[in-house]
């Protein structure tokens, strides 16, 4: 699945995020790398007032970052968007809470969520991540090795 996403609009919608923070997209951009890589997605996400010389379009991973320049909103940059991917916008899901940009969305043909949604799947991914970090084989120390090869040795002779 494909997400478009009007980023300024989500961030205020997660916890530890505001949009007072200087890092508040690098932090998004971090947090949506986690959704994407359990929910096997991929973003584009789209930041307006980028400053000076900072504005265009960045990998980092399965997100894509648009940061639109100032004098610039990124609303009208994710309408731009939809356009040029004209009947594929179907395939993909639109993420706002801007009813402007909903119906664009909707007018695109393509589903559409809410930043508060999307915000409780970011936060779903993120404690399945950690759930899954907690789970994760963990590696044997020497001693713990030694003593379940002298509890198979034991049984051996047992039998």
């Amino acid at each position: 699945m494909i997400y478009i996403v009007d980023g300024h609009n989500l961030i205020p919608k997660l916890p530890g995020l505001s949009l007072e923070q200087l890092d508040d997209e690098l932090r998004l951009i971090e947090r949506l790398q986690v959704f994407c890589r359990i929910q096997r997605s991929s973003v584009q996400v789209f930041f307006d007032q980028a400053p000076a010389g900072f504005s265009g379009a960045r990998s980092f991973g399965s997100v894509r970052a648009h940061f639109v320049p100032q004098g610039t909103i990124a609303d009208d940059a994710i309408t731009r968007h939809l356009g040029r991917l004209g009947k594929a916008a179907r395939n993909q899901t639109l993420v706002s809470s801007d009813r402007r940009v909903q119906a664009e969305g909707r007018a695109a043909g393509m589903q559409v969520l809410s930043s508060e949604s999307f915000a409780g799947m970011i936060l779903a991914a993120e404690a399945k991540a950690a759930e899954s970090a907690r789970t994760e084989d963990k590696r044997l120390s020497q001693g713990e090795v030694d003593e379940w090869l002298e509890l198979f040795k034991s049984r051996r002779k047992d039998s």
